[in-house]
């Protein structure tokens, strides 16, 4: 499993939280195993009653358990612990394991959790939908929302020009987007992330409204440079992204010489606080 084409999605589920992952490459979800055990079990020690319910299916030579991944998971305690994880088909095979009252309603959850992608393949509006809400859970405010959103629907406006200008390879994007980000605030975006102290975050979604103005006033720019000169292959769209990014440079200059201090920030939206790993194996 690649973890870096993985996003942690937190589920609610009768007000419990289960902690799912969406894996891009294979576009499903895997989910927290302890984290529906508790639920279906309502054991008090969920983590001792999987344990065990562990070991007795990997002696019967189940699957599912044998094919069972594990991910450094934030738990409730805000430590990050190896947490097993399978996908929806393995969880059903787990609760089935599992006498409870509580099994049919959560089958249920997951059958619909399952059918959320299939929905939006149908009605990506629904996908659209779905990104709303889970910012909203987030603590995000509306305004900063529907700004986000605005900013998705322009990016694919630039990606879409640059594609005309035969750009097609994720490395490319990645590198016309690093140009841009360099000319305004410095920094590439891999370098920005951990200025903010990131791992695997947004970085978008970790801006502050003015850089996020900033960073879309660079991506504009940009994209209406191309659109004029219809520059052709990488090294001729690198020219036009640093033009792009330097008109966004200009604005950050202007506005900080005007309030006297920078507005590239070391803060993120949510006041995350990256743990290292070192630090994690400590605690």
């Amino acid at each position: 499993m690649n973890e870096e084409k993985m996003h942690l999605i937190n589920k609610i589920f009768n007000n419990e939280t289960i902690r799912t992952i969406w894996d891009k490459d294979q576009e499903k979800y895997f989910i927290s195993v302890v984290d529906i055990v508790s639920v279906v079990s309502e054991s008090n020690n969920p983590q001792t009653y999987w344990r065990v319910l562990k070991k007795r299916l990997k002696d019967e030579g189940n699957e599912t358990v044998t094919n069972c991944n594990a991910l450094k998971l934030k738990a409730k305690d805000g430590k990050y612990r190896m947490t097993d994880v399978v996908d929806i088909e393995g969880m059903f095979r787990i609760i089935e394991s599992i006498p409870s009252k509580n099994a049919e309603p959560i089958k249920e959850w997951l059958a619909k959790l399952g059918s959320e992608r299939i929905d939006e393949t149908f009605d990506p509006s629904l996908a659209v939908q779905r990104s709303i809400d889970l910012y909203r859970v987030k603590g995000y405010d509306e305004k900063w929302i529907s700004k986000r959103i605005k900013s998705i629907q322009d990016r694919k406006g630039l990606t879409d020009v640059w594609k005309d200008g035969g750009i097609t390879e994720s490395k490319e994007y990645a590198i016309l987007t690093n140009e841009i980000y360099k000319e305004w605030s410095g920094m590439t975006a891999k370098e920005y992330k951990h200025f903010k102290g990131l791992r695997k975050e947004s970085l978008r979604d970790n801006m502050s409204d003015i850089e996020v103005a900033l960073a879309d006033l660079g991506e504009f720019a940009t994209r209406e440079i191309a659109k004029k000169k219809k520059p052709k292959g990488l090294t001729e769209n690198i020219e036009v992204a640093k033009r792009g990014g330097k008109i966004a440079s200009n604005a950050r200059e202007d506005l900080e010489n005007e309030i006297g201090e920078s507005v590239v920030s070391s803060n993120n939206a949510l006041n995350y606080k990256y743990i290292d790993a070192k630090e994690i194996e400590m605690k």
